[in-house]
C-alpha cells in the first residue's frame, strides 16, 4: 500500500496533538495577552459547540464527525468564568461567538447575558450559518448581542443543497432579515468561492448583500476541513475576487484603519456600501493578527492553524485560581509564532477542522 504523506495527519500517525503551558520566563510582567512579537490579543474568538446541522463539502464529510462528549464541554458556568477572566484581567474588548454552530448551544442567550453584565463590557458579535436565526434574532440582540455574521456562499436553492447537503437556504435568508429586524448590524455575509463550484456567483452575491443593507466578506478557502482535501488550485484568490468584482461595480479602496481586522475593505461604487476580502492565504496580515482562541472543550489556541494547546478546562477542574489560568493563557499567547506559516514548506494543516477550532 502506497501512502500520501502529504495526506497523512498526526492523528493519523499516533501522533497526539501538543498540550501543554509554554515557558513564558521572558515575558514581560504585564496583564495583557501580548506577544513576543509585540501584538497584544484583545479579540477572544469563543467555539460554543463542534456541532453543526449543515454538512458542508469543504469543511466535513456528509456523515459528520466524531462530535464531542458532553462531559468534555465546558460547562455554561465553566465557560462564563473563563470570559470574566478573559476581560477582567487579561484585557479583551471583543468576543465573538463561533462553532460549529453556535446556535446549537443550549442556554446561549443567558451565556450572552451574563457575557454583557462584565466590566467592563465586552463587545459581541456571533458568526452562525442561519439555521434558526429567524425565530432568536431578537432574543439574541436582548441578551446583549451586538451584531452577526452570516455565512452564505450561494444564491441559487440547488447549489446551496449541493453545497451545504441541507435543503435550508430559505431558513438562512429569513435569518438574514430577521437579525437587520431586531438591530444585529451591521449584519455580515461571509461567503467562500471556490473554483468551480460558486465563483460565479461574486457579483450576484455583492449586489445582493449591497440591495439588502449587508455587508460582505469574500474569505479565501483556508485548510481547515475535515477530510484535509484542500489544494490551492481549486482556492478562489483575493486579486482574482477582486477581479470579478470590478465587472460589475467600481471598488475604491476604504481609507478607515484596517488594525486588526482581517477583511482589507473597498467602498462599493463610492459607498457608502462596503465589501471586504479576507486574504488569509495569499496575503496573510498575522502581523496585525490580535486573536486568541477558546474552544468549546476549553483548549486555548494562539493560532487559528496552531499545532499546539493549552488546557484550560483541566485548570477549571482541578480548582486553579483565576489568576493561575491567566497566567496559563499569557503564557500561551507569549509563544505565538510570527505567522501561521501556510506559504512556508513544511506547512502542517491543523489536525482540528475549523468546526472544532471555531471561526
Amino acid at each position: 500500500m502506497v501512502i500520501k504523506l502529504d495526506k497523512v495527519t498526526a492523528v493519523e500517525l499516533g501522533l497526539p496533538i501538543v498540550r501543554g503551558t509554554p515557558d513564558a520566563s521572558a515575558r514581560p510582567d504585564t496583564p495583557g495577552l501580548v506577544d513576543s512579537f509585540g501584538r497584544v490579543a484583545k479579540d477572544l474568538r469563543v467555539s460554543l459547540t463542534d456541532r453543526c446541522n449543515l454538512r458542508c463539502t469543504y469543511c466535513m464529510p456528509a456523515e459528520g464527525l466524531d462530535w464531542l462528549k458532553k462531559d468534555e464541554l465546558l460547562t455554561d458556568a465553566e465557560l462564563v468564568r473563563l470570559l470574566r477572566i478573559a476581560v477582567v484581567d487579561l484585557g479583551v474588548t471583543d468576543i465573538r461567538f463561533t462553532g460549529g454552530e453556535p446556535l446549537l448551544r443550549r442556554g446561549l442567550e443567558r451565556v450572552i447575558a451574563e457575557t454583557a453584565a462584565l466590566e467592563p463590557r465586552p463587545r459581541m458579535s456571533m458568526t452562525s450559518n442561519g439555521i434558526g436565526l429567524a425565530r432568536r434574532a431578537q432574543s439574541l440582540k436582548d441578551a446583549g448581542l451586538n451584531r452577526i455574521n452570516v455565512s452564505l456562499d450561494t444564491l441559487d436553492p440547488a447549489r446551496f443543497a449541493t453545497l451545504t447537503r441541507r435543503n435550508r437556504i430559505t431558513d438562512v435568508l429569513d435569518g438574514l432579515d430577521a437579525a437587520r429586524a431586531a438591530g444585529l448590524e451591521p449584519v455580515k455575509v461571509n461567503s467562500v468561492l471556490m473554483r468551480g463550484v460558486n465563483e460565479d456567483e461574486a457579483v450576484p452575491l455583492l449586489r445582493f448583500c449591497v440591495e439588502n443593507g449587508y455587508q460582505l466578506r469574500f474569505i479565501e478557502q483556508m485548510p481547515l476541513d475535515a477530510q484535509h482535501g484542500w489544494e490551492r488550485s481549486n482556492m478562489v484568490t483575493a486579486d482574482e475576487i477582486l477581479t470579478m468584482l470590478s465587472s460589475g461595480f467600481t471598488l475604491t479602496p476604504s481609507e478607515a484603519p484596517r488594525g486588526g481586522a482581517p477583511a482589507e475593505r473597498w467602498l462599493v461604487d463610492g459607498g457608502p456600501a462596503v465589501v471586504g476580502v479576507i486574504a488569509s492565504v495569499t496575503r496573510p496580515f498575522c502581523a496585525a493578527c490580535d486573536r486568541t482562541r477558546l474552544t468549546s472543550d476549553g483548549q486555548i489556541r494562539n493560532c487559528l492553524f496552531s499545532q499546539g494547546e493549552t488546557d484550560l478546562r483541566a485548570l477549571l477542574r482541578d480548582g486553579s485560581p483565576d489568576a493561575a489560568i491567566a497566567d496559563a493563557w499569557r503564557a500561551t499567547m507569549w509563544a505565538k509564532k510570527a505567522g501561521h506559516g501556510i506559504n512556508e514548506a513544511g506547512f502542517s494543516q491543523p489536525d482540528r477542522p475549523m468546526s472544532s477550532i471555531g471561526g
